[in-house]
């Protein structure tokens, strides 16, 4: 039992630290809150989209290197140095800090033109590939027969983010316009993701 849960913290950690990123989503999600417009469809969509990412990245990428060591070592590596340079990313971010806007084109009030522009923003962005089926994939094939366990907790972080993105936008839209709440928020991540990215090395 003590290893699910550690595989599934991991999983709650690496995807929050990956997920915080200021990104076209986050703003999308953040402005739809505030404006109160189809929010529970919103965030809907971007929570069904990750859990479909993170099943196809555990259960792929995870099963497919988990039958081969030398396939195991290889991701390990490139998925550490992946990390690596996104906490550089973050780090880098936290000196320098932004804030997230919310301000955008309207969306009008058309319920499908919200749903086909929360998909195109989840789907046609080619970094979430990278993030859910090599990264997350790559961290979760070294937890082994725990790797589901650490998709749960992949999940979860994205279930809790983007509810509290959304509904919480009206509280939060102060908190991301502040410069000096994002260094804060980036040098965790960099903590986090430069943390994975040395134990994926390392354990390669």
């Amino acid at each position: 039992m003590g290893d699910v849960l550690l595989s599934a913290g991991a999983g709650f950690g690496a995807t929050m630290a990956l997920i915080v990123a200021i990104g076209a989503q986050n703003a999308f999600v953040l402005r739809q809150g505030i404006r109160r417009e189809a929010v529970l469809v919103v965030v809907l969509i971007c929570i069904f989209s990750d859990a479909i990412l993170v099943s196809l990245g555990v259960g792929g990428v995870g099963a497919l290197v988990g039958t081969s060591p030398e396939a195991l070592t290889v991701v390990a590596l490139i998925g550490g140095a992946f990390l690596l340079c996104y906490g550089a990313l973050a780090a880098r971010r936290a000196f320098k800090p932004s804030t997230l806007e919310t301000t955008g084109p309207e969306t009008g009030g058309s319920l499908r033109r919200i749903v086909l522009t929360t998909l195109a923003i989840t789907w046609l962005n080619p970094h979430v590939y990278l993030d859910t089926l090599l990264l997350l994939g790559a961290i979760a094939a070294g937890h082994g027969s725990d790797r589901w366990a650490f998709g749960v907790g992949a999940v979860s972080a994205s279930v809790l983010w983007f509810l509290a993105l959304g509904f919480g936008a009206r509280l939060l839209s102060g908190f991301f316009r502040k410069p000096s709440s994002w260094r804060v928020l980036d040098g965790l991540v960099a903590a986090t993701m430069i943390g994975l990215g040395v134990a994926l090395v390392a354990g390669a």
